[in-house]
């Protein structure tokens, strides 16, 4: 079929807003680190007399690994649209992209240390939340924030019992709010600019009658227009969650998550666009015939489900058992706009020799809307058994994991007034062949088994020293079927990652820690690089199972101080990739594709630093930092030439980043402030074009009521996001091997292609009102 380059811009974006994540509860994890020790109740106690943390961004960390968190008392003081990805922006090595100030759209990026969100895996309540094909998250559909008690960044080493196959970037764990044990109710509402429009009811039940059970549901309903071009975003979010608590630590949960969403996706400027059109770079507010730019047709509309039941049971004073059973239901459109003609279409590989109906068409073309869908399935369960022996600490459990995707590129008829027939692309209301196929440009299926074990020891060397040590093996295996015609049906892929490591952490005194690891992580090729993809009947890529497991072996070493005024880490860190695994945009016969390549090897050191400082009561500061040296260690293999990118910098990866945070709450006034700086990032393997770096700033001033009116809590809160408001590229949002034509090292010429970036959100004011009863 003929398609113009606005399909293949929209590729590069197919599956932003397809997420289908999950939640359940944390008593999951598997303990290798301070939880490990909290079995047998043998962890060192850290007791700090002095000034309480009033920012929530330094909670105490006994881990032996980097570890930054997010707690309750620097969550409730944001603007309550803000997603997690926004919430941990002041963390050291966490490079947060985000072209929406309200946090809404999927057009968002998160690098850690340089690694992009693809090989960052993320948790909520202990389930994996990233998509089962493509391994990105996203934040949009994530619980809403005043059900969140915790956000833990691990910036290097993963938990060994982590369900997820993309971690060699690290890890972003959410941990929800447990039910209340009263009954009542909390009502938000928030007002702010670009007519965002919100609110927020959660009510608690406390203990119902003597059963022991208590629970929660929230409901939030949220709107805001587009601050720049035209559009607006719609989101529902529903939250429920019921536990049991009995005998002497047993525990029992239900959760249940529902988003519904229908979320505009910003267009993503090349370096030249953006250089001529600055903010201006927009989709067009209005249609006319033939126009597909119009902003209707970059609407996202999707609908997610997430129940989790986990359960933590104390077989005996040694033993325990924790199993968390998590199941995921989620189906979504990430549409643009294209034309078809009635004539000389294909369908794969097979030229259409009949024409195809086309409502509205003139002169045999019409504008339609192009529909990438997905509809996924993903069900698991992690289970473990802790046994507590002298000095020794054994773990071992079992993770399971069934994930179906149905991919799916259709076309849906648009009326006069570009109003997509359906926005969501169902293939019931989509284009069909003469002969009543669906036509598509992509149909395949995939089922993803993972199969995974693990095995860890924690030993008490002596009161002050452990010892950490285990292995962990993953199988990942991909079947799948493309049902377009052509040279390919079924596709295979089975890999399997041996993942040892080691952990020392020794406790030097009550205030002070030193610690040490040695972890391996991987991440296994994603199902779309197995799968070819055609364009005008002919192959425009070549699906292939020989991609490698991109692993690394990284290193740790650090020292925390944990103090009644000042606390504070520092860490070096040390990465060895092979295989490096790099999402990209190739140039095959004129068309662009998107594509994994093999980079080769990567090395990445540097430093990360946090401290925070609480001078009196009420008052703190926060600081944090990172140096990060991340640089290519091969040519790159590209049209059948190498590209000389040895030595060069490693894309999207800063080598400097800096935070510093404020908090003031005195019981009657609060407020806070968030400062981050990001460095120059490259954005092509060649380093021959980058993006400057930049700094954002937030704050918010509020006053706590209660007492003046009655004595439940009453806030009123003022958040400020992007106050300087500058005009900036504020990441890569698709990379390329090389923007300018280059000379490769056998002497062809290779043609460059342009990387494109997220434009930097706008300043934004919301003011909320939030109460209690």
């Amino acid at each position: 079929m003929t398609q113009t380059s606005q399909q293949t811009d929209a590729r590069a974006r197919r599956w932003r807003s397809l997420a289908m994540g999950g939640i359940c509860l944390a008593t999951a994890g598997l303990p290798f680190g301070a939880r490990a020790a909290e079995a047998d109740g043998s962890a060192t106690a850290i007791t700090v007399i002095g000034h309480p943390d009033p920012e929530g961004l330094l909670p105490t960390q006994t881990e032996p690994k980097s570890v930054s968190a997010i707690a309750t008392a620097f969550i409730e003081k944001q603007a309550p649209t803000l997603n997690a990805f926004q919430l941990v922006n002041l963390l050291p090595g966490a490079n947060v992209s985000s072209s929406d100030p309200y946090g809404l759209s999927a057009t968002s990026s998160l690098t850690l240390r340089g690694l992009g969100q693809d090989e960052i895996g993320v948790l909520m309540e202990g389930a994996p939340q990233n998509d089962i094909g493509y391994y990105v998250a996203y934040p949009a559909q994530f619980a809403d924030a005043e059900n969140v008690q915790q956000v833990v960044l691990s910036q290097g080493a993963v938990d060994i019992d982590s369900p997820v196959v993309n971690g060699a970037g690290g890890l972003l764990s959410l941990h929800l709010d447990d039910p209340h044990r009263t009954f009542g109710v909390t009502i938000d509402g928030s007002l702010g600019s670009y007519n965002e429009r919100r609110v927020f009811a959660r009510v608690d039940s406390g203990e119902i009658g003597n059963t022991g059970l208590r629970a929660f549901v929230s409901y939030s309903n949220n709107r805001a227009d587009n601050w720049r071009g035209a559009g607006y975003d719609l989101r529902q979010h529903v939250d429920a969650k019921i536990e049991k608590e009995w005998g002497d630590g047993n525990r029992a949960s239900l959760a249940f998550s529902y988003n519904e969403a229908k979320t505009s996706t910003y267009p993503s400027p090349a370096l030249a666009d953006w250089q001529a059109y600055g903010r201006s770079y927009n989709y067009d507010s209005g249609y006319t015939g033939g126009d597909t730019a119009y902003w209707r047709f970059y609407r996202s509309p999707f609908r997610n489900e997430y129940v989790s039941a986990p359960v933590h049971l104390v077989l005996s004073d040694r033993l325990t058992l924790d199993s968390t059973l998590y199941l995921q239901f989620g189906y979504g459109n990430s549409p643009y706009g294209t034309q078809l003609t009635t004539t000389g279409n294909t369908l794969g590989t097979e030229t259409l020799t009949q024409p195809i109906a086309l409502p509205g068409a003139v002169d045999g073309t019409a504008t339609v809307l192009g529909n990438f869908t997905g509809q996924q399935f993903r069900g698991g369960d992690v289970a473990r058994l802790t046994y507590a022996a002298g000095a020794h600490t054994l773990s071992g459990g079992l993770w399971f994991d069934y994930g179906s995707d149905h991919d799916v590129e259709s076309f849906t008829a648009v009326d006069g007034n570009g109003n997509p027939l359906d926005e969501w692309g169902h293939t019931a209301q989509a284009i069909h062949t003469a002969d009543g196929r669906l036509l598509a440009a992509l149909d395949e299926r995939t089922t993803t088994v993972i199969k995974g074990f693990f095995l860890a020891d924690r030993i008490a060397l002596t009161p002050r020293l452990t010892l950490e040590a285990g292995f962990k093996g993953v199988d990942v295996l991909h079947n799948g079927i493309n049902y377009l015609p052509g040279p390919q049906s079924g596709v295979h892929f089975d890999s399997f990652a041996a993942l040892p490591r080691a952990a020392l952490h020794y406790q030097i005194d009550k205030r002070s820690q030193l610690f040490a690891d040695v972890t391996t992580n991987f991440r296994a090729p994603d199902e779309y690089t197995l799968y070819n993809t055609y364009y005008r009947g002919a192959p425009s890529g070549q699906g292939t199972s020989a991609l490698r497991n991109e692993y690394s072996i990284s290193g740790e070493i650090g020292y925390r101080y944990v103090g009644p005024n000042l606390s504070g880490t520092i860490a070096a860190f040390h990465y060895n990739f092979r295989n490096r695994q790099l999402a990209t945009i190739a140039n095959v016969d004129g068309a662009l594709i998107n594509t994994t390549l093999n980079a080769g090897h990567q090395t990445s050191y540097g430093l990360d630093g946090e401290i925070d400082w609480r001078p009196i009561e009420g008052l703190s500061f926060y600081a944090s930092g990172e140096y990060l040296h991340a640089r290519l260690g091969d040519d790159l293999p590209v049209a059948g030439d190498l590209l000389p990118t040895a030595g060069k910098h490693a894309v999207s990866s800063p080598d400097w980043q800096f935070g510093l945070g404020g908090t003031y709450d005195d019981k009657r006034l609060f407020g806070s402030f968030a400062l981050k700086y990001v460095d120059r990032q490259y954005s092509t393997f060649m380093n021959d074009e980058s993006i400057a770096g930049y700094a954002t700033l937030d704050l918010s001033v509020g006053v706590h009521l209660a007492g003046l009116i009655d004595r439940n809590r009453t806030d009123v809160r003022l958040n400020v996001i992007n106050l300087t408001n500058p005009h900036v590229l504020s990441g890569v949002q698709q990379i390329t091997t090389n923007a300018l034509d280059t000379v490769g090292r056998g002497g062809t010429t290779i043609a460059g292609s342009a990387p494109t970036y997220y434009i930097g959100s706008g300043r934004a004011f919301v003011v909320t009102l939030a109460r209690q009863f």
